[in-house]
């Protein structure tokens, strides 16, 4: 390889889009993509426990929230946030939000105001969801509760926000326990957030 073609794989920068250049993209997307400021980053798929829990949490808290005085909506991994302050739109597990969606520039594909956020994690996403994505949730003034869920054993967080940068964690590890949701005021048990899952018996 000569000089010339070295520099010009070394200078070549991505390809960037607009956010409306995503959005329309991911319209006709067969695979969920999420956006960084630019670039459009592909999904990967998910494995059967991890749908199963996610599905099994929607109904836990749908059930939870529904006598309460407040209107709460649980909404499902198909729903996009946008983050302003990082031009960035990611897909969580599940979100609730309180009475009234509000929505970026009109878009109901782009959520603004999640109180609760739902990851569920597994070996490859567990750093991603307690780190980074972690903090662009923080950006959003909204974002009272993240619920991290592991799928590979029964151990279950809730970070709660006690002030914008202090937040305190329960944690939950015992099946028939029950993890406290304060931004709520419910608590749902482990054994319907786990309900019909098998762990696999680690060979270590």
């Amino acid at each position: 390889m000569n000089v010339a073609a070295v520099s010009e794989k070394i200078i070549k920068a991505p390809k960037t889009y607009t956010l409306d250049e995503y959005l329309a993209r991911e319209e006709r997307a067969v695979h969920k993509h999420k956006f960084y400021n630019g670039q459009i980053i592909r999904i990967p798929g998910s494995k059967f426990n991890h749908n199963e829990i996610a599905a099994n949490v929607i109904t836990a808290l749908n059930i939870a929230v529904r006598p309460l005085p407040k209107k709460y909506r649980v909404i499902t991994s198909d729903q996009k946030i946008y983050i302003k302050a990082e031009n960035k739109a990611v897909y969580p597990d599940a979100l609730i939000v309180c009475e009234k969606p509000q929505y970026w520039e009109d878009r109901e594909d782009l959520v603004i105001n999640p109180l609760l956020i739902v990851e569920v994690a597994s070996r490859s996403t567990r750093k991603y969801d307690r780190g980074e994505k972690f903090m662009l949730y923080c950006a959003l003034p909204s974002f009272k509760e993240y619920v991290l869920i592991e799928q590979e054993s029964a151990h279950v967080e809730a970070w709660f926000r006690e002030r914008e940068t202090t937040w305190d964690i329960l944690t939950e590890k015992v099946m028939q326990g029950k993890i406290n949701l304060r931004s709520l005021g419910v608590e749902i048990p482990l054994e319907e957030i786990y309900r019909n899952i098998e762990f696999k018996i680690s060979s270590k």
